[in-house]
């Protein structure tokens, strides 16, 4: 597909762009729901418990998409929340549904950078970053930046793709194509990319059976598709559904192989 071609082959700053777009798209909303990472709302609730998040916190949402996991977390904590998206149309739909439900005195969004945020020194207490780290041209950018604009004594928290061996070619693919998550580590590199930019790592928690039921729930939906496309009741041009399954059933392969898996890491900034 052409928008697989431009991630795989393109700049980083396309790169970014590829991603922005293609989570913006109905495909990937139909296939992912409202939260775009395994474990949904209740992997984000244990995310903001191991980073202590009270009503004082300022957290800031890097890749903060459609605002899921922000409204969730300030409902949940009382926090102040901002978030930032590569994605200008994602930033719209989050304001907007943090509006819809009645939180825009706790949570905002705007357009930004990982590699270069637009914040101050030493502005937050807590970072969060969900199933996107994995997607940053430049990681170790990212993690000096979050380490900038947290304030001494924060926190961030990670949670993401992890690889614990080769994939299949085929799987690279889809990774690249649906998720722009090829660039997926092992839990011990992104705690390393972490530690070089001055944080103390003191979670790694493994968490593949999320990542299990969220590929289980996208078999399930891409048959869902599958039939509503046959009906013309939705219309996904250029989607092979048969090979798109079996990517799916790959990936299950994959996670019961140790191969591929899912994560939080987290640490302190000195």
């Amino acid at each position: 597909m052409q928008m697989q071609t431009e991630i795989q082959n393109a700049e980083p700053e396309v790169v970014k762009a590829c991603c922005a777009r293609l989570y913006e798209s109905d495909y990937v909303k139909l296939l992912l729901g409202d939260s775009f990472h395994p474990g949904g709302v209740q992997l984000t609730e244990r995310l903001g418990k191991v980073l202590g998040l009270t009503s004082e916190s300022r957290v800031l949402d890097v890749a903060s998409g459609q605002g899921t996991s922000a409204i969730h977390l300030a409902k949940l904590f009382g926090c102040q929340i901002i978030g930032v998206d590569f994605g200008s149309d994602m930033v719209k739909r989050a304001n907007d549904n943090a509006a819809a439900q009645g939180v825009s005195h706790l949570v905002t969004f705007q357009q930004g950078d990982a590699e270069r945020l637009p914040f101050a020194d030493a502005t937050f207490d807590a970072i969060i970053c969900e199933c996107a780290f994995c997607t940053f041209p430049s990681k170790t950018a990212a993690a000096s930046e979050f380490a900038r604009v947290l304030k001494p004594g924060g926190r961030v928290g990670l949670s993401d793709l992890t690889r614990g061996g080769d994939l299949p070619k085929e799987l690279d693919s889809l990774l690249a194509w649906i998720a722009c998550i090829a660039d997926a580590q092992p839990i011990e590199r992104y705690a390393a990319f972490l530690q070089d930019a001055g944080f103390t790592v003191d979670c790694l928690e493994p968490r593949d059976e999320a990542l299990t039921d969220m590929v289980n729930q996208i078999r399930g939906k891409l048959l869902g598709a599958e039939i509503l496309v046959g009906l013309k009741k939705i219309e996904l041009p250029d989607v092979d559904f048969p090979k798109a399954k079996e990517m799916a059933a790959s990936a299950l392969t994959a996670i019961k192989q140790g191969k591929l898996g899912y994560a939080i890491v987290a640490g302190s900034k000195a």
